[in-house]
């Protein structure tokens, strides 16, 4: 695959990300959900041409990001969304926080899913809501193999309780698990009975890998669209975090009209170039993603023969989507945290597990958007430290 040619780390390094300017250049850095691989083609010559013609002022109040978004989302998932139903934000954080803002009040109760994205947790309190936890199911315990799931009967539980809203994390991660249509199906079922507002951070879904198949929430059933809202954005899926453009979407008039108090100025707290970056890759960029989605799908099946060969202990479920894998090293007895140890004893830096929730105790989230390579001399290193 040339056009996915990943720099050699001497060159990476030169990167001045977060994820290549946290740790000292000693450490292999696979915490932050950034990719190594090249820009799509479409995205970088629409940036160069930007920049080419010193056109960085503030983005522009047109049609395009959302048409993008829905012609992306009828040829991925032939999912139908009427452009009038899609709003411009920042981010999908600023976009969900926003959200909160208008459907919960302080004090409510929000419901989250762990071990899931740490973040959740920030969003609810940064708007003075309480953090309510209904675990995924069927979570692993001595075979990490194991399914997870929404576990159903806990979030009845909790929504029945007087929840304002839920976050749901599709796919989810840490795990990069795909729910399936029939669990969103009854998710939506019982928002409807109970009133619970669900906030869909689906961010990661053009990265699903071959085997699984991604349901957009507010597909499944007119209960999903009455209680639902969908946050999406190219920037995982293309690379783009840094840029700051992405979408809120709704597809009923009930939510539609939260969406709609969100300030005028918004749309001018996203990035300009952001905005263009992502129209590029919503239109253009289906062969750089194809090759993305094939070269994760090699990296999780090396990782799977890595983890065999030098940590046969450490178990993680096969992710569905995505470039994270979630770790478990329980077995091994490296403390609560065994992201810190092997920090301190490989030099590799991971994510910590109990920060997805109490869950996550002795896991860690590693990313495997890399070149082989650098997952080879990262299991190896985290081998040699055991």
């Amino acid at each position: 695959m040339d056009s996915l040619s990943i720099d050699p780390l001497a060159r990476l390094r030169k990167r001045r990300s977060a994820k290549w300017r946290t740790f000292p250049d000693d450490v292999l850095p696979l915490p932050v959900a950034e990719m190594d691989f090249p820009l799509a083609e479409p995205v970088a010559k629409v940036l160069r041409e930007a920049i080419d013609r010193s056109d960085t002022g503030y983005a522009a109040p047109t049609r395009d990001l959302a048409d993008a978004v829905a012609n992306y989302a009828r040829r991925a998932w032939d999912w139908s969304i009427d452009t009038d139903g899609i709003r411009t934000v920042a981010d999908v954080g600023i976009g969900m926080v926003e959200v909160l803002r208008r459907v919960v009040a302080a004090g409510d109760r929000v419901v989250i899913s762990p071990p899931v994205y740490e973040p959740f947790s920030w969003w609810i309190r940064e708007v003075g809501a309480h953090v309510v936890e209904a675990p995924l199911a069927d979570a692993p315990s001595s075979d990490a193999s194991e399914g997870w799931r929404l576990d159903l009967d806990a979030l009845e539980s909790e929504f029945s309780e007087g929840a304002a809203a839920y976050l749901l994390c599709n796919p989810h991660n840490p795990m990069g698990l795909v729910h399936r249509r029939e669990e969103l199906t009854a998710l939506a079922e019982l928002a409807d009975r109970y009133g619970v507002h669900v906030l869909a951070d689906e961010i990661h879904a053009p990265l699903v890998l071959p085997g699984a198949e991604f349901v957009p929430f507010l597909s499944v059933s007119q209960e999903a669209r009455r209680w639902g809202f969908s946050f999406l954005s190219a920037s995982k899926g293309w690379n783009l975090a840094g840029l700051k453009a992405a979408t809120v979407i709704t597809a009923d008039p009930a939510p539609k009209r939260y969406v709609d108090r969100l300030s005028p100025h918004s749309l001018y707290r996203t990035g300009h170039l952001g905005v263009l970056a992502t129209v590029a890759a919503f239109n253009d960029g289906d062969p750089w993603l194809a090759d993305v989605v094939d070269t994760l799908d090699h990296n999780r099946r090396h990782l799977d023969a890595l983890l065999t060969e030098l940590l046969p202990a450490v178990r993680y479920r096969h992710p569905d989507a995505g470039f994270l894998a979630w770790l478990d090293f329980r077995a091994l007895g490296w403390g609560d945290d065994p992201s810190a140890h092997i920090l301190d004893t490989a030099r590799v830096a991971l994510n910590a597990g109990h920060r997805y929730g109490t869950s996550g105790i002795g896991w860690a989230r590693l990313n495997f958007g890399c070149s082989p390579q650098t997952l080879t001399e990262a299991l190896t290193r985290i081998a040699a430290a055991s």
